[in-house]
């Protein structure tokens, strides 16, 4: 059996590209992160504790994380509308780092690998800011915005995989997925 261990609405339905033969499960993790932990090395680490609960002799297990890092600082999920403000307002007319973790167990075999995409956001105004806000799409994201929502209004480019953005790299996943 393939497990997906995640809560995330949007990797389940990216999952659904892969395959339609999987279940969700879930965990309680506590997701507190190591001191000075890298951006790269926080979602590997993020996705082995959420995919390790799983581990089984029979299934396959994948645990993903997704973080959002300017200046080598990870911008989780905003806290309040205070908090997405300030997120937003560092991203403004700045590129920064998507990153997802992919961790995949299937009983002894362990692989985990990172995508990182970078995104570039128009220069953001008080007023798009505040509309964006309103939407109330930032509050469960992070870095306080959804590419495949309204936050794609934001974004100028982006340099790398779009569904890693989303929360899955689901043309990486496949091709390690069916090695291991």
């Amino acid at each position: 059996m393939l497990i997906l261990a995640s809560q995330s609405p949007r990797r389940r339905e990216l999952m659904k590209f892969i395959t339609e033969d999987f279940i969700v499960k879930t965990a309680q993790v506590d997701e507190t992160l190591p001191k000075d932990i890298s951006p790269a090395d926080a979602v590997l680490y993020l996705s082995k504790i959420k995919a390790l609960p799983f581990r089984s002799e029979n299934d396959t297990v994948i645990g993903a994380d997704t973080v959002v890092a300017v200046d080598g600082i990870i911008l989780g999920k905003p806290a309040d509308e205070n908090d997405a403000k300030n997120m937003l307002k560092r991203l403004s007319n700045r590129v920064h780092s998507v990153f997802t973790g992919v961790t995949i167990i299937k009983g002894e075999k362990e692989k985990s690998f990172f995508v990182e995409t970078k995104v570039k956001f128009f220069e953001l105004g008080d007023e798009m800011i505040e509309s964006y806000i309103k939407t109330k799409e930032p509050f469960d994201k992070a870095g306080a915005y959804g590419i495949q929502g309204y936050g794609s209004l934001l974004v100028e480019s982006i340099n790398g995989d779009f569904f890693n953005v989303v929360g899955l790299p689901v043309s990486k996943l496949n091709q390690v997925l069916f090695k291991i």
